[in-house]
C-alpha cells in the first residue's frame, strides 16, 4: 500500500475536486494507497476556501495538518529565499513522523524548496504537455495561443529544485485544432495577443476551450497515474525510474465511458 501526503493550498472547488476524487479511487480500490495526510499552508479561519477545504478532510476523516506561511513570513525578517527556507524546515518537522512514500502537489501555491523536495518524493500535475509552455496554467494557455501548436497536454513530474524541470513521470495529449476549435483560431488571428488579453482577458472563446479540455483530463490522468505507481507499473526510485509514460488512450476512453 502507498502512503501519500497530500499538499494543498485548498483555495476553492478545483482543490476540493482533486482530493474528493483521489478519495473514492482509493476507497474503490482503483488506488491501493492511503492518504496519511493532508497539509496546507493556510490556516482555519484565514480563507474561506481553505475552510471549506478543511471541513472536506474532515468529513473524510483525513488528518489535516496547516502551517500558514503567511502567518510565518510576517514573524520572519530576511529575503523571501530565507524564509521559505526555515518555513520549509517546519514543514519538514511537521509531516515527517507520517514517513510518506509519495506526496502530490494538488493546488498548493507554494514553490517548494530545494531541502524539502530533497527530503520527500513530490509528483506535481502541471497543464502542459512534456514538450509544452512552462509557468501558471493561464501562462500556458497564453503562450499556447501565441505560438498556434495543433495540440497541447497535462503532465505529472517529479517536483525537483528547478521549477516544472523535474523528469514527467506520466502525461496525456489533446487536439486544440478541429471543430469548433477552428473558429476561436480565426478570431484570434483577427487581433494581437496584446488586444486580445486587454479586451478579453480569460474570457475569451479559446482562452476558455483549452482551458475546459485540458480540465477534464487532470483529474483522470492523476488517477491513472498514482494507481500505475501503487501497482509499481510506474518506478519512482531515482536510481531506476520508469520512462515517461502516454496515457493517453486511457484518459480518453475513461473520458468517453468505454
Amino acid at each position: 500500500m502507498l502512503d501519500l501526503g497530500w499538499f494543498s493550498t485548498g483555495r476553492g472547488p478545483g482543490s476540493r475536486a482533486l482530493l474528493t476524487t483521489i478519495h473514492e479511487a482509493i476507497s474503490n480500490g482503483r488506488i491501493d494507497a492511503r492518504i496519511r495526510f493532508v497539509f496546507s499552508n493556510r490556516a482555519p479561519g484565514e480563507y474561506d476556501g481553505s475552510d471549506q477545504f478543511f471541513s472536506l478532510a474532515n468529513s473524510l476523516d483525513l488528518t489535516v495538518v496547516h502551517h500558514s506561511s503567511r502567518a510565518f513570513r510576517r514573524r520572519w525578517p530576511g529575503n523571501p529565499t530565507q524564509w521559505r527556507a526555515a518555513y520549509d524546515a517546519e514543514i519538514s518537522n511537521l509531516i515527517a513522523p507520517f514517513s510518506p512514500d509519495l506526496c502530490v502537489l494538488a493546488g498548493y501555491m507554494l514553490i517548494v524548496s530545494a531541502d524539502l523536495c530533497r527530503n520527500f518524493t513530490m509528483i506535481n500535475l502541471h497543464p502542459a504537455a512534456p514538450d509544452g509552455p512552462e509557468g501558471t496554467w493561464q501562462d500556458v494557455i497564453w503562450q499556447l495561443i501565441g505560438e498556434h501548436p495543433g495540440q497541447s497536454g497535462v503532465k505529472i513530474h517529479l517536483v525537483t529544485e528547478e521549477l516544472d524541470q523535474g523528469p514527467t513521470i506520466a502525461y496525456c495529449r489533446y487536439p486544440i485544432r478541429g471543430g469548433s476549435f477552428d473558429n476561436f483560431w480565426k478570431e484570434a488571428d483577427r487581433a494581437s495577443m496584446k488586444d486580445l488579453r486587454r479586451t478579453y482577458g480569460e474570457e475569451f472563446p479559446l482562452f476558455k476551450a483549452i482551458r475546459a479540455e485540458g480540465l477534464k483530463r487532470e483529474l483522470p490522468l492523476l488517477v491513472e497515474t498514482l494507481a500505475a505507481i501503487s501497482r509499481d507499473d510506474i518506478r519512482l526510485t531515482p536510481d531506476n525510474p520508469s520512462p515517461p509514460q502516454d496515457l493517453t488512450s486511457q484518459i480518453e476512453a475513461s473520458l468517453s465511458g468505454a
